[in-house]
């Protein structure tokens, strides 16, 4: 008997990465206007940015539904194996009900975790729990420890442009007019499954010293999963913040995990955005 690790495409784990994990990706829908796509399957994340920036209407994503959750935890139960599967906060999409829902019919063998996170974050989570399930541990010892320690993950991202914020209506026109006007940034966080603005500052390097400051304050634990990500079309300005933050990476850099974040987050942050996902240290 194996442990098959399930997630949702909102982790930001390509599915080639899923492949070398060995674990399973489940793709949100997104739909421009009348055109439906499997994320990052029959969409990839470039080609998304392309229609994103080509368009003047903003994206839409739908949770994955029961049914697709049933299909693969009745493949892991009926080949002999336990599943653990992890989905993005159920405080913005109603995929953990989803899977709650489809893994009534399996009890002690579908285990579900609501990860409070999504993008890079819930990368991390994921990966966290394949290094426990390759050191030979079972499904309930995984559950246990990734329960313990959802509450030390964290993200923290620098949109480049209130634009998508705006179409997305997710912020005003004036609001945005102003922030664009006077080049103001957010920094934002994931806190109790929701997005929250941790702070805001005029230009990108007052914008990166404020990204330094908040992940200094809380500390990276280099021995767990560590990603940075970026949307849009280039890592430049992701590269030029790691390399200015050498006193918090330095001999640690190579630990760093590479992501492109996709249309979960890409829809409102639009290109140039950056992102850092660590566990704090103790």
């Amino acid at each position: 008997m194996s442990i098959r690790i399930i997630t949702d495409s909102a982790s930001d784990i390509s599915q080639e990465l899923a492949a070398k994990w060995n674990i399973r990706v489940l793709p949100l829908r997104v739909r421009f206007g009348d055109e439906e796509f499997l994320d990052g399957v029959t969409i990839s994340t470039t080609e998304f940015y392309e229609k994103l920036v080509e368009t003047d209407e903003i994206p839409k994503t739908s949770q994955i539904p029961p049914y697709e959750y049933e299909q693969a935890f009745e493949e892991a139960v009926s080949a002999g194996d336990k599943a653990i599967c992890f989905c993005m906060s159920s405080g913005v999409s109603g995929s953990y009900q989803s899977a709650c829902t489809a893994a009534l019919d399996y009890p002690g063998k579908v285990f579900v975790i609501d990860t409070q996170q999504f993008c890079i974050s819930e990368y991390i989570i994921v990966e966290r729990a394949v290094q426990l399930r390759d050191q030979g541990m079972s499904a309930e010892e995984i559950v246990g420890i990734i329960k313990e320690e959802l509450k030390e993950a964290h993200v923290i991202a620098i949109f480049s442009t209130l634009e998508y914020l705006k179409l997305g209506g997710r912020l005003s026109a004036a609001a945005a007019f102003a922030g664009t006007l006077l080049s103001i940034k957010p920094v934002l966080t994931i806190e109790d499954g929701i997005v929250k603005i941790l702070g805001k500052a005029r230009g990108s390097k007052n914008c990166n010293n404020l990204l330094k400051e908040s992940i200094q304050k809380i500390g990276i634990d280099f021995s767990r999963p560590v990603c940075v990500g970026y949307t849009g079309f280039s890592n430049a300005m992701l590269m030029k913040y790691i390399d200015d933050s050498a006193e918090i990476y330095g001999e640690n850099r190579d630990k760093l995990e590479l992501a492109k974040v996709g249309a979960t987050i890409g829809t409102y942050a639009g290109p140039d955005a950056i992102a850092v996902a660590f566990f704090e240290k103790h």
